[in-house]
């Protein structure tokens, strides 16, 4: 059985007794420090001096200084940079004022799992990681609630490593829903597979599938746009109230049926196949390889995949469909723009899971 840890079994003491470090302020970064701040730690931010988050963190209350600066002065320090950008930042910021009894956080275990950033032997390196985007931890947080995340220990130089993640995780809000233990090989490889597999490119691929064979076999665009987009909310939400078996007892008997006779004839012996070959590739290292090259020549295939995916009808239907749904506009907020900023707000493409520095 797995291992979950709620609020009974942490205490916040051992983080409000630290100088915390939030490097990054984008979707996770704001999440981060805004709920440790609120739960009454002593949080900085380490910003680039371009940032364009800079003002969004003053203008929340925020002390901004440089990486270096917020690396030097803190005594945990939390990664919240996007993946690719973090070896750098590592090397240039921070990795001289990682001095021995210090934490260096992540919220992603990739540069620890593939070998990218090597803190020396002095330090704690711990994982907490939320499973949702950080515009909910802050929104959930604010709602007396929270999203579950992973605890991982890489590094206990200290002794009480897990100690200090429980309590950080406290502070994040995150022990209210529970915090599963894992190591960083096992969230990062399980991440990523779900990322690409199921979550991000099959239910994205699926969707542009389904869009596509309806319009191309003569039907309105606005009507393969509900089926096959719009109406996967309402699909997902009864997964995630009862799972797979409330939702087949919710809808009719004829999707039912639908379900369990055209479903695998979709994700069939080829699907899963090519499922286990995507996990190969990133238990091997494969994809971490490629899309370090990727970034290191300037992103031009994920730059090309990007345009391409912006420019499908899909998008446009969908945009010109949900403006008339003001329930949907008035959700879209971004919780890391001050609070007399958001009214209207809307955020066309979300920000990077870890944020941009």
């Amino acid at each position: 059985m797995a291992v979950i840890h709620y609020d009974r079994d942490a205490s916040l003491e051992p983080v409000r007794g630290r100088r915390v470090a939030i490097v990054g302020y984008g979707s996770q970064g704001h999440a981060h420090a805004l709920n440790l701040r609120d739960s009454g730690v002593d949080v900085r931010v380490g910003l680039h001096a371009a940032s364009r988050s800079r003002n969004k963190a003053l203008g929340a209350g925020l002390r901004v200084l440089s990486v270096a600066d917020a690396a030097r002065e803190a005594d945990l320090i939390m990664m919240l940079a996007p993946d690719l950008t973090q070896k750098k930042i590592y090397d240039q910021d921070i990795e001289r004022h990682l001095t021995r009894g210090k934490a260096l956080f992540f919220a992603h275990g990739f540069n620890i799992h593939y070998g990218q950033i090597k803190p020396g032997p002095g330090v704690d390196v711990v994982l907490i990681a939320p499973k949702a985007p950080g515009h909910l931890v802050r929104r959930l947080y604010e709602e007396g609630q929270g999203t579950p995340a992973l605890i991982a220990v890489h590094q206990d130089a200290s002794g009480q490593a897990h100690e200090l993640g429980l309590s950080y995780a406290r502070a994040l809000g995150v022990t209210r829903a529970g915090v599963l233990e894992t190591t960083f090989k096992e969230e990062t490889e399980t991440d990523l597979f779900g990322e690409q597999s199921v979550l991000c490119g099959g239910v994205t691929a699926l969707v542009q599938a389904g869009f596509d064979t309806l319009v191309e076999a003569g039907y309105q665009e606005e009507s393969a746009y509900f089926e096959c987009l719009h109406e996967l909310k309402l699909i997902v939400d009864l997964m995630y109230e009862g799972g797979i078996g409330w939702m087949r007892h919710s809808v009719s008997d004829t999707a039912e049926y639908g379900d369990y006779t055209r479903g695998p004839r979709i994700i069939g012996e080829a699907a899963r196949a090519e499922m286990k070959k995507i996990l190969r590739e990133i238990q091997t290292g494969v994809f971490a390889r490629e899309w370090i090259l990727e970034n290191q020549a300037g992103r031009p295939v994920f730059e090309k995949f990007r345009e391409e995916s912006r420019a499908h009808r899909i998008e446009d239907v969908g945009a010109r469909l949900r403006e008339m749904m003001s329930w949907i506009r008035n959700i879209r907020k971004d919780s890391s723009e001050p609070a007399q900023q958001q009214q209207g707000a809307v955020i066309e493409y979300p920000l990077q899971r870890s944020g941009a520095v």
